[in-house]
């Protein structure tokens, strides 16, 4: 799936949300970045796992936290999707997927007998100096907050 791995630079990221605010990957030093790639807004697991994020957003803030999201869809939908669930923090549009190349999480799928190529689910916990720190193959949408804490061993 990704190429990527722990200790790694973080590929730079330079990109409009949802909103059209300028995200700069650089702009997050100091900070831990939780970078999320989901394959869908508004479908049930992912929607599961933005509102889990969205319910400890402020606990993850005062552990020194910022999130990010990331998906192929537009930044209609991903306003739309923000707007439906109270989303507080910026989701990235990747309709060219040069983020999601970047991370690589583009790959092949499998769902119901199906194979088709999509966004992997995975989240990259980029370090206050702009490394990778942890990678979650195996999100658990409905805990993904407790489990990036409990990797991390931060309580």
């Amino acid at each position: 799936m990704t190429t990527l791995n722990i200790g790694d630079k973080a590929p730079e990221i330079n990109a409009l949300d949802q909103f059209g605010n300028s995200i700069n990957l650089d702009n997050y030093l100091g900070f831990k970045v939780i970078l999320y790639f989901y394959p869908k807004d508004n479908t049930p697991g992912c929607t599961n796992e933005a509102c889990n994020l969205r319910d400890n957003y402020q606990y993850l803030l005062e552990k020194g936290f910022k999130i990010i999201g990331v998906s192929a869809d537009n930044e209609t939908s991903h306003l739309n999707f923000t707007e439906k669930f109270g989303l507080p923090f910026p989701l990235l549009p990747d309709t060219d997927k040069k983020i999601i190349l970047d991370y690589g999480v583009w790959g092949e799928k499998k769902f119901m007998g199906k194979t088709y190529d999509g966004i992997h689910r995975v989240t990259f916990i980029i370090n206050e100096k702009g490394f990778i720190e942890k990678i979650f193959t195996k999100v658990d949408t409905k805990n993904h907050s407790t489990q990036i804490l409990k990797e991390l061993q931060i309580k």
